[in-house]
């Protein structure tokens, strides 16, 4: 995520180290290599989809917890 020339920017900068360990711990759970050299090009679309959804589902279930806990306090 860091090393791309993406027009993507994060909200919160700080969050990139997270967001890096975050996709190699979902590829890892799916037994999808992730390439060390950080080019993607050779990696198949099916494989790089997988790992975005799996990531975008746990961002949403971070941020119901968060939700959640939130309104468990007032």
């Amino acid at each position: 995520m860091s090393s791309n020339n993406s027009s993507n920017n994060l909200l919160v900068p700080q969050a990139t180290a997270a967001l890096d360990q975050m996709k190699f711990e979902v590829a890892q759970e799916l037994g999808i290599a992730i390439p060390q050299d950080g080019y993607y090009g050779n990696m198949a679309t099916r494989d790089t989809g997988s790992i975005g959804g799996y990531i975008t589902k746990r961002l949403v279930q971070i941020a119901e917890q968060s939700l959640a806990g939130q309104a468990g306090q007032r």
